[in-house]
Order: C-alpha cells, then sequence, then structure tokens
C-alpha cells in the first residue's frame, strides 16, 4: 500500500509508503489520505492522528506524471478531498518530517498541530516555478505564520529552507535527529490522545476562531486558481521541461 494506515495507543498513524518513487503522491494517493483522515475523524476509538513518511524522505509532492494524467478538475477531486478534510480535522493531528516535504508535503503541515522534524528535513514549495499557484490555504496560512518577507521568498521565489530556519520561524515545534523524529512524534500523539477529548477538541477549534471560514473560501480562490494555471502555457512547458530533464524557458510567454 502506497498508503499505510495503523491503529494503536489511540492513534491512527497515516504513513507515506512509495519510497522507490520518493513518496511522490498519485491521485489514488490524494484519496487513501482523504479516506483515512475522514476514518480517522468518524472512529470514537482515534484520538489523535499522526502523519509520517519514511526515513529519508516525506514526501517529493505530487507524482507529475500521474498529476498530467488526472488532473484535479474539481473541488471533489482527490487532491482537493484531501485537503478540504485536512483543513477542517477536529481531531488533533501531528506530523513527523524526515528528508525532502515538496509542495503540499509542506503545505499540508500548516493543518498539523503539532510538527517534528529531523536534522535532514527539507521544505520547499515550488508552485510559481511549475506555473502553477499555491494551495491548501497556503497563500494565506504561511504569511501568517512567518511573515510576508519570509513567505514571498519561499513562495515566489521558490527557496528551499531547512530544519534549523524551519523552527527559527516557528514553522515547526522541535527539530531531533533523524532517529529520534518517529518515536517523539508518537510520545507527543500520545500525550495528546490521553487529554480530554472535548476540552482539546474545543481548544483546537478556539484557536482556529474565525480563521477557519478565511482558510475555505482562500483554499476555494487558490483552486480556481489553480486550475486555471494548470491549463495554462507556462504550466505546460514546465512540466514538459521537468519530464524532458532540461530548464524552461518562460521569456517565450508574454
Amino acid at each position: 500500500m502506497d498508503i499505510q494506515t495503523d491503529f494503536a495507543d489511540d492513534i491512527l498513524t497515516i504513513t507515506f509508503n512509495r519510497p522507490a518513487k520518493k513518496n511522490a503522491i498519485t491521485a489514488a494517493m490524494y484519496q487513501a489520505l482523504a479516506d483515512a483522515l475522514h476514518a480517522g475523524e468518524d472512529d470514537p476509538a482515534v484520538r489523535a492522528m499522526l502523519i509520517a513518511g519514511q526515513p529519508g524522505i516525506f514526501t517529493a509532492g505530487n507524482d507529475l506524471e500521474d498529476f498530467l494524467k488526472s488532473p484535479p478538475h474539481g473541488d471533489d477531486s482527490p487532491v482537493f478531498r484531501f485537503l478540504q478534510i485536512i483543513s477542517t480535522a477536529q481531531k488533533p493531528i501531528v506530523a513527523a518530517v524526515r528528508g525532502a516535504a515538496v509542495g503540499v508535503g509542506t503545505t499540508l503541515l500548516l493543518h498539523c498541530d503539532l510538527v517534528y522534524a529531523g536534522r535532514s528535513a527539507k521544505f520547499s514549495l515550488p508552485f510559481v516555478q511549475l506555473g502553477l499557484c499555491p494551495e491548501a490555504a497556503s497563500s494565506l496560512l504561511l504569511p501568517q505564520l512567518i511573515g510576508y518577507r519570509q513567505a514571498a521568498a519561499k513562495l515566489l521565489l521558490g527557496e528551499a529552507f531547512g530544519a534549523d530556519e524551519a523552527l527559527a520561524m516557528g514553522f515547526v515545534n522541535q527539530v531531533l535527529d533523524d532517529d529520534a523524529v518517529l518515536a517523539h512524534a508518537e510520545v507527543q500523539a500520545r500525550k495528546l490522545a490521553a487529554l480530554p477529548t472535548h476540552s482539546l477538541r474545543t481548544t483546537k477549534r478556539l484557536m482556529k476562531g474565525d480563521g477557519a471560514a478565511d482558510i475555505a473560501a482562500r483554499m476555494g480562490h487558490e483552486g480556481t486558481a489553480f486550475r486555471e494555471l494548470l491549463g495554462a502555457p507556462e504550466a505546460r512547458e514546465a512540466f514538459s521541461a521537468f519530464l524532458e530533464k532540461r530548464s524552461p524557458n518562460f521569456r517565450q510567454f508574454a
């Protein structure tokens, strides 16, 4: 299974499990992620959820070949179903990140409550470089979290950032040695699972506050723009260049 789910100690662990492809996410994987999160939300035995990757890779983001074969055409597409549930989940979500977290691999973390990174973690948001725009309400949440100028460097220029910079910006809670990240995230998830359910979820809801509506609205605007850009010449050139392993030429477009 490319998305593995395990349940133990009141915690649903969802693991990217496609290491041969650097955990690149296909439409089927997005569907599995959405289904797993919905199941975790609906199952009263699940008190917390944990998202993890492999020791050397969190996820390389979208599988571009699959993405071109099955582009998202509407809000019911698997990728948008996944983003909708992770952004509205009432139960606490913890993430353990080792290695690269590309594109959605970084933006999904904005919707997790606690994020722990290994020293090898490297985050990147190459949406503009692919002729696209941000998703997962990252155009709203990232500037709120790290400030506009830092977010501009990450979203406009696509500047990658490592674990220490992520910690300094407040993007992650803690940086640990790679071999300690998953175990630590599990400990923290167990702490959350042991807390009173009602007060925990109420506190999460209160912290999100009126921002929940803003997130939903921004995700809608991003989704519309994303789908429009996906069919534009710049995106086609970016994807072709990636698959042909050459540098894209955007100067040919006005």
